[in-house]
């Protein structure tokens, strides 16, 4: 473990890859990222398993097995696809018992096409739940409107969530309501507190890609002064949301039955402007209690160059909502209209998976038929 990540993880950032493929399962890559880079988790999504199915060719035997006995489409891609995940929460079982479930967590996301669909979601939950069959799975559900439900109604049957495509630090509060009235449901259904697990999955820098082209756009000298601003304020202020809410009363009778913090995530860290420094949504949101998901290029900066720097750190974020709200204050002023920024945002986060899970059945799909 390097010096760096060691740090990152001494100031409370549990440090979770942003990618899976079974070559990286098979080849000891993820045993060595878990041993040697502080790796304690592993989110993934549409494109990740559309990109892994499209090239690599350790999916091979398990494809032929499955055109062998007529596996349908779906079947084939839910079959291919939980492998890959079940395999990664054994890897992880010792860190998700050493860390009392805390961390050692892999995410698998429901079909993105039922994004709208409330009952859908719920169900393809429930059925990933059984699939994987394994206590360190975290079930990814998008925040939509419809999928704030979703996201009560399957905890309240026990299974841990990942809540993704949160954006906006409103949408962020409806997810923490869902995420208490979930516990709450949980506990009148009987279940164990302690064996629910949540994070909500804050999207970073795609927020600074959208507003920084609106700016650009705009093109005066405030607007353009505002650039790489917005997605470092955006999440100090779901910080502050975060412990205002489990901080408070209601969380308070929860926890005092075993109910745990839904950690905020840390989610698109990766640096997308070139202009800016490649480590910077992992350098300026270092905070206790919470869950950095990275893309392993940006794991490899951040263990080379980051700026860990003690905990200075925590008030990088802890305490900073007023300078942040100015910064929204100040966006407005110019001229962004932040509400339409979140919109935009999350219709393309869900587009974007739709598009990436059409590439996947596509990709599954030639290959049972070059198997047969």
């Amino acid at each position: 473990m390097t010096d760096l990540l060691r740090k990152l993880s001494a100031a409370g950032v549990s440090i979770w890859l942003d990618d899976l493929s079974r070559e990286r399962l098979q080849s000891g890559n993820l045993d060595e990222l878990i041993r040697d880079k502080s790796v304690v988790g592993v989110t993934t999504n549409p494109t990740i398993f559309a990109a892994a199915l499209a090239d690599g060719e350790s999916y091979n035997e398990q494809v032929r097995e499955l055109a062998a006995r007529g596996a349908s489409l779906d079947e084939a891609v839910r079959e291919l696809t939980t492998a890959d995940v079940r395999h990664a929460c054994d890897k992880f079982r010792d860190v998700w018992q050493a860390t009392d479930g805390v961390d050692g967590r892999v995410s698998i996301e429901v079909d993105p096409r039922l994004a709208k669909d409330t009952e859908g979601t719920v169900a393809e939950a429930l059925d990933l739940w059984k699939a994987v069959d394994r206590p360190n799975l975290l079930v990814k559900i998008p925040a939509t409107e419809e999928g704030l439900d979703a996201i009560t109604r399957t905890l309240a049957e026990g299974v841990s969530v990942n809540v993704t495509l949160i954006f906006s630090v409103e949408r962020y509060r409806a997810v923490m309501d869902a995420y208490l009235t979930g516990l709450e449901q949980a506990k009148a259904n009987g279940h164990d507190l302690r064996s629910i697990h949540s994070v909500a999955s804050f999207f970073v820098s795609r927020v600074d890609t959208e507003v920084d082209k609106r700016l650009d756009a705009i093109g005066t000298d405030d607007a353009v002064a505002l650039k790489g601003k917005a997605a470092l304020a955006n999440a100090r202020l779901a910080y502050a949301a975060f412990q205002e809410v489990f901080g408070g009363e209601r969380f308070a009778a929860l926890a005092a039955d075993g109910g745990r913090p839904q950690r905020p995530l840390w989610a698109s860290t990766g640096v997308k402007n070139p202009d800016y420094p490649d480590t910077l949504y992992v350098d300026e949101l270092v905070v206790a209690d919470t869950v950095n998901t990275m893309p392993e290029k940006t794991l490899h900066a951040v263990a080379d160059h980051g700026r860990i720097t003690g905990d200075a750190f925590a008030d990088k974020v802890t305490g900073t909502g007023p300078q942040a709200a100015e910064v929204y204050a100040a966006l407005e002023r110019v001229g962004i209209d932040v509400d339409d920024v979140y919109l935009s945002l999350e219709t393309e986060g869900v587009d974007k998976f739709e598009k990436s899970w059409a590439e996947l059945l596509e990709t599954v799909e030639g290959q049972l038929d070059a198997a047969k």
